[in-house]
């Protein structure tokens, strides 16, 4: 399928690793522009490699207004069509664990940057009457996680101020969408996996096949294949879904809503 985003330019948070790398590729094999961020600047290098001419690099915290400033510097005048708005999450922990300290970190981290970002991409994108906001959230906003409070509460923020920012600039041209990945191979889930083995006191193994035993299709997803779906969601195709949370997760919300 013909996306249409040869030569289109995408602003891509968390570039270099898990779902943010995926998409990266993604993006490029089908001919588009990136504006890749990642707080590593020798993994953005490597990036940059694949399409010298198609990637502009910034290294930097997405929670730090400085590199959100950089990312608009970067950009300059050139009209961006879309960015995926994505960054790692939040610590695996049970509520009882959690001091008021991770909750103001979780804020910074999940919640804050990504409203500010948008803000400052909104005026950019509206004298084209085009674009396209993809926000990588989690299955957790359709179903709480254990040990995962801070990502259950916080990213369910996002969904809010999506959902009714979509209805504010409906009639823009520009759509907001999340995708709510499930269980996907990515050190992500390799990390939540040692979590669990650490507090149930079980083998990794066993932690990971329970994770996939809860899945309807009962296997973790493919960052590649994710990749895919993100793209549509970034093409013109895409114009009539605005302001959706859509669940990645091989069957693990059993709701109907899910």
């Amino acid at each position: 399928m013909e996306l249409g985003i040869k030569n289109q330019l995408f602003i891509v948070g968390g570039a270099t690793s898990g779902f943010g790398k995926a998409i990266s590729y993604m993006l490029l094999k089908e001919g588009a522009r990136i504006v890749a961020i990642a707080r590593t600047k020798s993994k953005l290098e490597k990036l940059k490699e694949i399409a010298p001419e198609r990637v502009a690099i910034v290294a930097g915290d997405l929670s730090s207004e400085t590199t959100l400033d950089k990312i608009l510097e970067t950009i300059g005048d050139r009209q961006v069509h879309g960015a995926v708005i994505n960054s790692g999450g939040p610590p695996a922990m049970p509520v009882l664990e959690t001091t008021m300290e991770n909750w103001d970190a979780a804020y910074q981290n999940v919640v804050r940057w990504k409203i500010l970002l948008t803000k400052k991409l909104i005026p950019l994108m509206k004298p084209y009457h085009y674009g396209r906001l993809l926000y990588i959230e989690s299955v957790t906003v359709k179903v709480p996680l254990e040990n995962m409070v801070l990502s259950n509460a916080m990213r369910l923020a996002i969904v809010g101020f999506v959902k009714t920012l979509s209805q504010e600039i409906g009639n823009s041209g520009i759509t907001l969408n999340i995708l709510g990945p499930g269980y996907h191979e990515t050190q992500r889930m390799v990390d939540l996996f040692k979590k669990n083995s650490e507090i149930k006191n079980i083998p990794v193994d066993d932690v990971k096949a329970a994770f996939k035993k809860q899945t309807a299709v009962g296997a973790l997803g493919d960052p590649k294949e994710f990749a895919s779906l993100a793209c549509w969601f970034l093409a013109p195709v895409s114009k009539y879904i605005t302001g959706q949370t859509v669940s990645v997760d091989g069957g693990l919300v059993k709701g109907t809503m899910g």
